[in-house]
C-alpha cells in the first residue's frame, strides 16, 4: 500500500463503517455463510510496487478503497479493524490478515499501530480466498514480513525469496474465526450501530427490538438469516471484537469487562479464554 493517497481519518466513536446506500444486493460467501451486503462508495488504489510500513494513530483510519492485487496486511504492533460491506475483523500484533484483490475495504487501528503490507499478484493467492481472513502467524513470517517492510537495501532476489517464504508460511497458517458478519436489513444495521456504540448495553433482543421498530421474532429471524449467527452469538463476536480493541490502550481486564457487558472480570476472562485459548493477559503479552 502507498501512503501517498491514502484517505485517513480519525473517529471518535466506533461506527458501522458502511455508508448508506438504497438497496441490497447479493454478496459473496463470507465466514462460510452467504450475506447480503450494501454498495459502497470506493476508491481503488493503484498496485504497490513493493512491500509498505504505515503508522496510526490511535482511532485514526483509512478510509474505503481496494487494490489490485492481494494484501497481506500486518500490524507489528497495536490492532486493526478490517471492515468490508459483508463484516469486519480484528487483527491484532500476533496475526495477519489476508486481504484478497479487488475487496472493498477500510481499516481502523487501536493504539499506536505499526501496519505492515506486503502485496501479491492477483494470480497469487496461497489460500484460495475471495473474503478476508484473520491468519495466525508464526515468529518465522513476522520476522519475514518485519525484514520485507524494513529493508530498502534488499536486492530483487533476496526479496523474492522472502516472499517465497511468506507463501510457504501462509500455506501452514491456521484460519482463525475473527469475523463479525456485518447485516444488511436497516433495522439490524439500526440495532448494531447501537451495540457497537455501547458494547455494553445489556439490553433483550425484544429491547432493542422497541428502540429499532421490530419485534423480538422478526429480528431472530433476520438475524439467523443475515449473518447466519443467532442474536446471542452474534453480540458475544461483538463483544469480543470490542475486547481486542481495548487490550492494546492498556485497560485494565476489570474495565473492559464492564465496557463489553460482562458480568465482572471472571466472566470476561472465561469467555476470552474459550474463543482464544487464552487468557487476556497472556494474548496481549503474546503481541
Amino acid at each position: 500500500m502507498r501512503r501517498q493517497g491514502v484517505v485517513r481519518t480519525a473517529v471518535s466513536v466506533i461506527d458501522g463503517l458502511l455508508v448508506d446506500a438504497p438497496t441490497s444486493i447479493p454478496g459473496d460467501p463470507i465466514c462460510g455463510l452467504a450475506i447480503l451486503c450494501r454498495p459502497v462508495s470506493t476508491t481503488r488504489h493503484p498496485d504497490v510496487g513493493g512491500p509498505a510500513r504505515v503508522p496510526l494513530a490511535h482511532r485514526e483510519r483509512i478510509d474505503w478503497h481496494a487494490h489490485d492485487d492481494h494484501q497481506l496486511v500486518h500490524p507489528l504492533r497495536g490492532v486493526l479493524r478490517i471492515s468490508t460491506p459483508v463484516g469486519g475483523w480484528v487483527v491484532p500484533p500476533h496475526r495477519a490478515v489476508w486481504i484478497p484483490a479487488g475487496v472493498r475495504h477500510a481499516h481502523e487501528a487501536y493504539g499506536p499501530t505499526e501496519m505492515r503490507a506486503i502485496v501479491f499478484g492477483p494470480e497469487v493467492n496461497p489460500l484460495g480466498l475471495e473474503q478476508p481472513a484473520v491468519l495466525a502467524i508464526t515468529p518465522l513470517l513476522r520476522e519475514v514480513v518485519a525484514t520485507l517492510t524494513d529493508d530498502v537495501d534488499l536486492t530483487d532476489g533476496q526479496r523474492h525469496n522472502l516472499e517465497r517464504v511468506v507463501l510457504d508460511q501462509l500455506r501452514r497458517v491456521e484460519q482463525l474465526p475473527l469475523c463479525l458478519p456485518e447485516p444488511a436489513d436497516p433495522r439490524l444495521r439500526d440495532l448494531a450501530a447501537i451495540l457497537r456504540e455501547h458494547p455494553g448495553d445489556g439490553r433483550t433482543l425484544a429491547q432493542l427490538g422497541t428502540a429499532v421498530g421490530a419485534s423480538e421474532r422478526t429480528l431472530s429471524r433476520l438475524f439467523r438469516a443475515e449473518t447466519g449467527m443467532s442474536f446471542p452469538q452474534w453480540r458475544a463476536q461483538l463483544r469480543l471484537h470490542h475486547a481486542l480493541t481495548l487490550l492494546p490502550t492498556g485497560a485494565t481486564v476489570t474495565a473492559i469487562a464492564t465496557a463489553c457487558g460482562y458480568a465482572g472480570p471472571s466472566a470476561f476472562i472465561q469467555a476470552f479464554r474459550q474463543a482464544f485459548g487464552t487468557t487476556p493477559g497472556e494474548y496481549g503479552r503474546a503481541g
